[in-house]
């Protein structure tokens, strides 16, 4: 089967690739692993991740998107180049359509970035479509419907919430707060209870293992190693979840702060239909446990996970090639 249509979720941390009648084919880190000597890009995706914190002098691994934007345009090319490719396999000459999710708050200057990277990485054309809208579609909201629909996209570098009704975005806010920060939140709060040195894979493992994000009258344990601080050495400490809870409320606040102000800023009509169906969370975020309770108890609003919250971008990728001109207002094309 020739591949003509790819769709990519571009993200600060993960990046995923969906083609229509296939499905997810690609899962991988948003990670480029760079020889400095000779400049040459030596590992990309996974192989390239688990160089991270393992890589000596002569070796830099980068991520070269940062809050869901390029930051590094050589790097994301090639990593672009190297996921279409293996998208389409042997058949290298035949130019693929891609579909690219984009944050909303996206500017000019930003979105002809990646429409080159993208063109020069092998794309007959490019499309790009804003990621909240992506998500909704993903998540199997009815978006063309006159009716309002809220959905909470958080991702690796942002978080965007945006109401949408009649197939266009009413009323959005966009967070540079993700799971990367939150992360980040983990290492700092280890170092300073703990006077323990972990690194940002491990604060991962940690938020995905125990991490709350409302308190819990059971909490679950982890022994977490690290270096110690004051000698050196390798040490053991044991953390629990209200531990992670209150490691991250600064960054959950900020989260709960742009839904409330989406919501106020939102018609009073579009308001009630969001009452009626909810809050929807999509995004590697939503992963987080219990983030729909914390969302609901401070917003008044009921909010529900999406069905595989991590794909939701991406099977709206799929999902808008299958049907162009069904959502053209959402498409901003470019050959």
């Amino acid at each position: 089967m020739f591949i003509k249509k790819i769709g990519i979720d571009l993200g600060t941390t993960n990046t995923l690739v969906f083609i229509p009648g296939k499905g997810l084919i690609i899962n991988e880190p948003s990670v480029v692993a760079i020889s400095i000597l000779d400049n040459k890009i030596i590992a990309v995706g996974a192989e390239a991740k688990e160089m991270i914190g393992r890589a000596p002098d002569s070796i830099m691994v980068s991520r070269p998107l940062k809050d869901g934007v390029i930051a590094d345009y050589r790097v994301t090319e090639a990593m672009l180049k190297y996921f279409i490719g293996k998208a389409i396999g042997k058949m290298a000459f035949l130019k693929p359509e891609v579909l690219i999710s984009v944050p909303a708050g996206i500017t000019s200057t930003e979105r002809r970035a990646v429409i080159e990277a993208t063109l020069n990485s092998g794309a007959k054309a490019v499309y790009l479509v804003k990621e909240p809208v992506l998500a909704a579609i993903g998540a199997k909201i009815s978006i063309n419907s006159a009716s309002g629909n809220l959905i909470l996209n958080i991702g690796g570098g942002t978080t965007e919430i945006a109401v949408i009704s009649l197939g266009g975005i009413v009323s959005w806010s966009s967070v540079r707060v993700g799971g990367n920060k939150i992360d980040q939140a983990i290492v700092e709060y280890v170092k300073k209870k703990h006077g323990l040195a972990i690194g940002e894979r491990t604060a991962e493992l940690i938020k995905k293992a125990i991490g709350s994000a409302v308190k819990v009258s059971e909490q679950e344990l982890l022994n977490v190693r690290g270096r110690d601080l004051a000698s050196g050495y390798p040490k053991t400490v044991e953390l629990t979840t209200n531990e992670i809870t209150d490691a991250i409320q600064e960054q959950l606040r900020e989260i709960v702060q742009t839904v409330k102000n989406v919501l106020q800023e939102t018609p009073p009509e579009l308001c009630s239909d969001i009452m009626d169906k909810g809050i929807t969370i999509s995004g590697g975020g939503a992963m987080l446990k219990n983030i729909d309770s914390l969302i609901t108890s401070v917003t008044g609003v009921p909010a529900h996970i999406a069905e595989e919250s991590l794909l939701c971008v991406a099977k709206g990728t799929g999902a808008v090639l299958d049907n162009l001109d069904t959502y053209k207002r959402n498409v901003i094309a470019k050959r």
